[in-house]
C-alpha cells in the first residue's frame, strides 16, 4: 500500500506530467544558475516523503508482527502512534501548500 508513494509524487503535484522528466534533467544545470533554491526545496520535500514512507511502512510492519505475536504491545503502539503523527504532519503540510497555492492564484496580476 505504501509502495505507491514516492518522491515522484511531490514532483507530479507541482508540475504537469510531461514536464516531470524535463525538470529532473534540467535541475542540475538550473540549480547552479539560480542558487539551487528550487532544487533545495524539492530535495527537502523528497527527503520528507522518504522519511514519511519509511515511518508508515515501519508502523505497518510492526502491526503485522503484533498480529502474528512476534512483537510486544508497547512496540506496536509506539510504531503505530509514530506513523499516525507522521501522517497527520504530512496532511497538515499538504493543506498549507494547497492554501498557499490558492492564495497565489487569487493574486491580481
Amino acid at each position: 500500500m505504501i509502495e505507491l508513494a514516492g518522491t515522484a509524487a511531490i514532483t507530479s503535484l507541482t508540475r504537469p506530467a510531461g514536464e516531470t522528466a524535463d525538470v529532473a534533467a534540467q535541475s542540475s544545470a538550473a540549480g547552479a544558475a539560480t542558487g539551487s533554491g528550487d532544487s533545495e526545496f524539492a530535495a527537502m520535500l523528497s527527503d520528507m516523503v522518504a522519511d514519511m514512507t519509511a515511518t508508515i511502512r515501519q508502523g505497518e510492519e510492526m502491526s503485522m508482527k503484533g498480529i502474528n505475536g512476534q512483537a510486544g504491545t508497547q512496540e506496536v503502539v509506539d510504531a503505530v502512534m509514530s506513523a499516525e503523527r507522521t501522517l497527520q504532519t504530512a496532511i497538515a503540510v499538504r493543506d498549507k501548500i494547497v492554501t498557499a497555492y490558492l492564495e497565489i492564484s487569487r493574486m491580481a496580476i
